[in-house]
């Protein structure tokens, strides 16, 4: 036997596996109609949390914009994201399919990432779906479709940092069910984190470099910041450097996986 360390992939080969890997999971969501439910079910919601008059109230608000659809999306994301991303790698456990793809020169990286974008870019088309919401304010109004676009950039950006949070969730355990609950309970805690009830509660007890970072942790005002049209290179680097981070994690796993 050599102690010779095995032979890595070139880095092309790596480049070309993470395509494959994407286009299969890409086609993979549009080859059963469950996605297609998910896409139907999240744009009704949105519509409904956008014009129900209790609720977003788009008319009743006498302005044209995508506010309340921005407003209410971090909320939507913890059903839709946590649906999306249980099956990536909990799947591949159950079935045992991990163990195959796991023997081809593969780079885990490249399956990492193949997975994981094209979660990311079935979540897009779902998200620019919505855009006949955008024509209907435009009909009724004269909205700043500067600030729209940058909300849709913050939903997508939002939507990148979620899904690489639950496919890194999906890598620890085989169950599907498991899977959905944790990823929807640290997607809350995102959510959750920068709101003014929860810093004001931390406040009232922690210290306030405490209070502060918990607050910083926050998703839903970072893209409602992105919805009024401002972006901000701190908001940017949240949101790729959690996604990395994920990412990252998700590769570590993996790798362990592999190696046991």
């Amino acid at each position: 036997m050599s102690d010779a360390a095995p032979v890595q992939p070139p880095a092309g080969d790596g480049v070309r596996a993470l395509v494959s890997v994407f286009k299969r999971e890409l086609g993979g969501y549009f080859a059963t109609p469950v996605a297609y439910v998910f896409i139907v079910v999240f744009l009704a919601l949105i519509g409904v949390f956008t014009f129900n008059q209790s609720l977003g109230g788009l008319y009743e608000r006498g302005q044209a914009d995508l506010e309340p659809m921005f407003y209410f999306l971090p909320w939507l994301y913890l059903f839709l994201i946590p649906a999306v991303t249980m099956r990536l790698w909990s799947e591949e456990r159950r079935s045992g399919t991990i163990e195959l793809l796991m023997t081809l020169p593969v780079p885990v990286w490249s399956a990492v990432l193949g997975k994981w974008l094209a979660a990311w870019a079935f979540t897009t088309v779902a998200l620019l779906l919505t855009f006949p919401i955008w024509i209907t304010i435009n009909y009724l109004g004269d909205p700043d479709n500067g600030a729209v676009l940058t909300g849709y950039i913050g939903g997508i950006l939002m939507a990148g940092s979620f899904l690489a949070l639950g496919a890194c969730l999906s890598a620890v355990t085989k169950s599907q069910v498991i899977a959905f609950v944790i990823t929807a309970v640290a997607c809350l805690v995102f959510v959750l984190a920068g709101r003014g009830t929860v810093v004001e509660y931390i406040s009232g007890w922690a210290p306030a470099w405490l209070t502060e970072a918990v607050g910083s942790f926050g998703f839903a005002e970072r893209t409602s910041r992105m919805g009024q049209g401002v972006i901000e290179l701190r908001d940017i680097f949240f949101f790729v450097s959690l996604a990395a981070a994920a990412l990252l994690c998700n590769t570590v796993i993996v790798q362990h996986k592999k190696a046991g």
